[in-house]
């Protein structure tokens, strides 16, 4: 399987993709693009989740950082699996892709993005994840948020959807669609997760700046 080249040829996404992306950033805080996997890709990252839940791999997801850290399943109940390296194939095709967005990122809007972390995040049926921002009231390293979805088949009434609250804007849901992209800015965008009626499965992931410590 070559997952390597998915959506993006050589060493850079298409200048339209790169336009969009910076200017919905810039002027609205949030991006989307809806084929940005393969199927390919996307179908070997959903089996991947799936084989480490039903593995009992994933883990419920914490609130907090570091010794603050703590299970709150009233605020969110999905389970996840960090992303290393040399997990697998498609873990590392996708990473690939990351890369080449935090590079694109950078050139286009100068935001000085160091390096990114990923995880798998595995809904169960009516799991959910309260409003929320992702960057933490301590640690400001999480600047940019990148959500993908791994859902084949997904149907609207299904529910699931990513709830964007934009500032000073009406609520904006994205249904979570196999191969669509979200990317919106860490400390700006309140969003929340709403329950489905059906597993969903996702990669969440942040482009962080360095903190000096």
């Amino acid at each position: 399987m070559n997952v390597t080249n998915a959506t993006f040829n050589g060493d850079s996404f298409n200048e339209v993709f790169n336009a969009k992306l910076c200017a919905d950033l810039r002027d609205h805080g949030w991006f989307q693009h809806n084929l940005f996997l393969s199927s390919e890709l996307n179908h070997s990252l959903a089996e991947e989740c799936l084989q480490l839940h039903l593995s009992d791999q994933l883990k419920p997801a914490t609130i907090g950082q570091g010794q603050q850290r703590s299970l709150h399943t009233n605020i969110r109940s999905d389970q996840i699996g960090w992303l290393h390296s040399g997990q697998s194939r498609a873990c590392d095709a996708y990473l690939l892709m990351m890369e080449q967005l935090r590079l694109t990122l950078n050139q286009t809007l100068y935001l000085g993005l160091e390096d990114y972390e990923s995880h798998f995040s595995f809904y169960e049926t009516g799991a959910f994840y309260s409003k929320h921002l992702d960057r933490f009231h301590h640690h400001d390293a999480r600047t940019v948020s990148v959500v993908i979805y791994l859902n084949d088949d997904w149907l609207a009434g299904q529910g699931g959807a990513l709830r964007l609250h934009p500032h000073n804007l009406a609520t904006h849901d994205i249904a979570p669609l196999a191969c669509r992209l979200v990317v919106f800015l860490s400390a700006e965008m309140l969003h929340e997760v709403l329950p489905a009626t059906r597993n969903r499965m996702s990669l969440t992931g942040w482009f962080r700046l360095r903190i000096s410590t």
